[in-house]
């Protein structure tokens, strides 16, 4: 007969449902409290895509969720989460937010029972080789990577802190656009390069030389890093925005929020070498006619990928000497 040592160890899964401001405090209690694990979710299914440099967005409406030890007294956790909470967000801490942002109570909770499991593989599982387009893959470093035909390239990209897997619409769109352009020889740039692999990709598919901008610190170690690990980094040339020299390249691709797309408009437009082709994402398509029109006086762009409620526009300079 098996002993009660042979059963499988259960846990407790504590999931929040609350305001951004109080999902970041939630997360750090129960990251005190013991959580051997914390996550930050959606609870609306509402978008939220490549960040802007230095920030770490949240939903208006999110799940915190907190793994424990199935011996853990919810009852006593929740109490002190009420307990450490109400202060919290009734101190100094208020005086710098509207009173709207500060909860009457603590969220309810709501408690699964999960069996021991083996954590590491389901999330591995999670991520697969994945091919855009016709030629590239997007490999991470524990699966085998596929064997490669002629004309195809392949990178290895790990999930990570910073933002750009391939996972999402956006990301997916502009791997695509970039394994569909004649690369050998070419320049180019990823601006706003978050994890780098937009870069990257450039690079394995044959530009000779790959511009990767971000004023976010954790944007472009991670961009190096991975780089480095797909035998890139001395094509890939990874900088700040006011670090960068006078220049024009072949191909800038450009996957961030459509507002500061619009705002970089001329910065962008004059980045692209006459002849060369614009791509930019992290567009919805209620957006795409505003940023069309705020490149108009330099670029002329069309729509030329869909995904979801996504779209990926492309074009090339403007000549209005014609």
């Amino acid at each position: 007969m098996a002993s009660d040592q042979d059963a499988p160890m259960t846990w407790l899964q504590l999931c929040f449902t609350c305001d951004a401001a109080t999902a970041t405090q939630l997360a750090e209690l129960l990251a005190e409290r013991g959580a051997l694990a914390v996550s930050l979710g959606d609870a609306e299914d509402q978008p939220v895509y490549e960040p802007q440099a230095g920030t770490t967005p949240l939903w208006s409406s999110t799940r915190v969720s907190g793994l424990f030890p199935g011996g853990e007294n919810i009852t006593q956790l929740r109490a002190e989460i009420e307990r450490r909470l109400a202060p919290a967000r009734l101190g100094n801490r208020s005086m710098r937010c509207s009173t709207s942002c500060i909860p009457a109570v603590v969220p309810a909770v709501v408690v699964q029972a999960l069996e021991e499991q083996d954590w590491v593989r389901l999330y591995q599982d999670g991520f697969t080789p994945t091919c855009f387009g016709e030629r590239l893959w997007v490999v991470p470093s524990w699966a085998q990577a596929p064997r490669l035909e002629a004309g195809q390239a392949s990178l290895t990209l790990d999930p990570g802190l910073a933002f750009g897997t391939g996972a999402h619409p956006t990301t997916a769109m502009c791997l695509a656009w970039l394994a569909g352009q004649d690369m050998d020889g070419t320049e180019a740039a990823d601006y706003g390069c978050g994890s780098g692999i937009l870069a990257v990709a450039a690079a394995r598919l044959g530009a000779r030389r790959v511009w990767a901008v971000d004023n976010d610190p954790q944007a472009l170690a991670a961009t190096r890093v991975n780089a480095a690990a797909n035998d890139v980094d001395t094509r890939v040339e990874v900088r700040e925005p006011q670090n960068l020299p006078p220049l024009t390249v072949d191909l800038p691709v450009s996957n961030i929020f459509a507002n500061t797309l619009s705002g970089l408009a001329e910065t962008l437009s004059l980045l692209l070498e006459p002849g060369g082709r614009l791509a930019l994402s992290g567009i919805l398509m209620e957006q795409s006619q505003a940023v069309t029109a705020s490149f108009a006086p330099w670029c002329a762009l069309q729509p030329v990928a869909r995904r979801d409620d996504w779209v990926l526009l492309a074009g090339t300079r403007c000549d209005h000497g014609a």
